[in-house]
């Protein structure tokens, strides 16, 4: 099956330009989704714009952007109007500078997107453009216009495609020293190797299985058995509460020591 894009123009370079496509390298689609309805007939409830001083259904050919000039007083702009400020990224990812890959703080990049050629005849200048910045080790930086709005892009090379990450403007990151200045600087070397051994027992390669949703995997058994018309089991009687320990304070070092001889005897049994 064919991917389908989500946007399709041109990636320049000086005098170098070629066809591209790019998709959303992220999907959202496996998430569960739930539909209003109305409980007492099962039928969906739709939603639609009303006219707020006639009470009125909106056509979907009169609807119209308004912006706000004073107190129900708006200034519409039809999709002509809209149209006629469109910028010349709507269609061209043109790179104007690079900067070294390691230089772009992670926080900065919002969210990715795989770029690809659109065409046979473009896939040497696409390679040609992939693998220079490779070889030199930066990123590309553009702009694209994306639902109407002009965000900051960053092309980085990966594989024989690009990855193109949206960028967060500066003033929608907040300053770490704000919310980390008042955190003791030095810890307690002799805690550390400790916590070292504990690293090395527990760390292995990375794999998407690590992570998961209980709150989806929970809700989709709920559907399934709904699904079956199956009647949910009555819950177990809860098991008396166990008693608290006799103190919260516990020293970091035993607790240490604990864990690590605990993931040690977890490892030789298993």
């Amino acid at each position: 099956m064919a991917p389908k894009y989500y946007w399709k123009g041109y990636l320049k370079l000086s005098l170098v330009t070629c066809p591209v496509a790019m998709t959303p390298a992220t999907s959202e689609s496996e998430k569960v989704r739930f539909h209003t309805l109305n409980k007492e007939t099962g039928n969906r409830v739709v939603s639609r714009y009303i006219d707020s001083v006639t009470g009125k259904p909106v056509k979907d050919e009169n609807e119209a952007k308004g912006y706000a000039r004073g107190e129900n007083d708006y200034v519409i702009l039809t999709e002509d109007d809209l149209d006629a400020v469109a910028l010349d990224t709507v269609k061209t990812i043109d790179i104007d500078k690079f900067v070294p890959a390691d230089s772009i703080e992670w926080i900065y990049l919002e969210k990715p997107h795989y770029l690809m050629p659109d065409d046979a005849v473009g896939n040497e200048a696409f390679a040609v453009i992939r693998d220079a910045m490779k070889a030199d080790k930066v990123f590309g930086v553009s702009k694209l216009v994306m639902g109407r709005r002009e965000r900051a892009v960053v092309l980085e090379p990966r594989g024989e495609g690009i990855v193109l990450w949206t960028l967060r403007f500066g003033d929608e990151v907040r300053p770490e020293e704000n919310y980390f200045e008042d955190i003791d600087e030095k810890a307690d070397p002799d805690l550390i190797p400790l916590v070292q051994q504990l690293i090395k027992q527990k760390t292995a390669r990375w794999s998407p299985d690590m992570v998961s949703d209980p709150i989806q995997e929970s809700l989709l058994k709920i559907i399934a058995m709904k699904k079956k018309a199956l009647k949910p089991k009555k819950a177990a009687k809860g098991k008396a509460a166990e008693s608290a320990p006799k103190s919260n304070v516990v020293s970091i070092m035993d607790a240490l020591r604990k864990s690590v001889e605990a993931d040690l005897k977890g490892r030789k049994s298993g």
